[in-house]
């Protein structure tokens, strides 16, 4: 996605109401961003997705009924959907990596300053991740997986498709290397590095640069 030429249009997802209150009224004082839909619960956020098409969703993780890691999948596995920053109370939250996973950009606390937030929605708009690999690995590390192993062995399974230039972008993906970091590093052109990215982001049917990171790891390349 490149730049917007117009707001962003945002959607909130949140089953407290007072916290769909407080972000609305801090998105109000942007002028560059402005709230074109709510909701409470992930039911509600599949179809304000589709009726509105925000370019971004705040969306909470646990609510009930549909949680925001259905809702996450659903609607990132849909073609030219919105990106999600998926909102938390725990920095270790075990159901980040899920929602990364599930095609999520990037995540917040709720308790997070609020020009972060800003910030990570104009990140995330522009089509840019909001998270680094440092933080991945930290989530990684902190939360418990009992099938690590069945992860390894899956992602690197999935990796040895990639031709040898591939992969080599690939890694420095996890890095949290950017495309013109990439093309010094490896003598390429700047196009031809988003023309890797853009392979690889389709040979390994995945939905963004976290996610690539997040395979890298699994896989234990790092």
């Amino acid at each position: 996605m490149a730049a917007l030429n117009r707001p962003v249009r945002l959607a909130i997802v949140d089953d407290d109401p007072l916290v769909r209150a407080g972000l609305r009224i801090l998105v109000g004082g942007s002028p560059d961003i402005e709230v074109v839909a709510e909701a409470g619960d992930g039911e509600q956020a599949i179809t304000l997705a589709g009726a509105h098409w925000p370019d971004v969703i705040l969306m909470d993780i646990r609510m009930p009924g549909v949680d925001g890691l259905v809702a996450t999948r659903r609607i990132r596995a849909r073609p030219g959907a919105p990106q999600v920053i998926v909102l938390t109370t725990f920095d270790a939250d075990e159901y980040v990596l899920e929602a990364l996973r599930g095609g999520a950009s990037g995540f917040l606390l709720k308790d997070t300053p609020p020009r972060d937030i800003l910030t990570a929605v104009r990140t995330v708009a522009s089509g840019a991740a909001s998270l680094s690999p440092t933080v991945i690995r930290r989530l990684i590390d902190h939360v418990a997986d009992p099938s690590a192993g069945t992860r390894r062995a899956q992602a690197r399974t999935r990796l040895s498709t990639l031709t040898e230039r591939e992969s080599e972008v690939a890694v420095r993906v996890g890095q949290g290397r950017s495309n013109a970091e990439i093309a010094t590093d490896l003598t390429m052109s700047l196009p031809t590095v988003k023309g890797h990215v853009s392979r690889l982001l389709q040979k390994l049917d995945l939905n963004n640069r976290v996610q690539i990171a997040l395979l890298v790891h699994d896989a234990e390349l790092l």
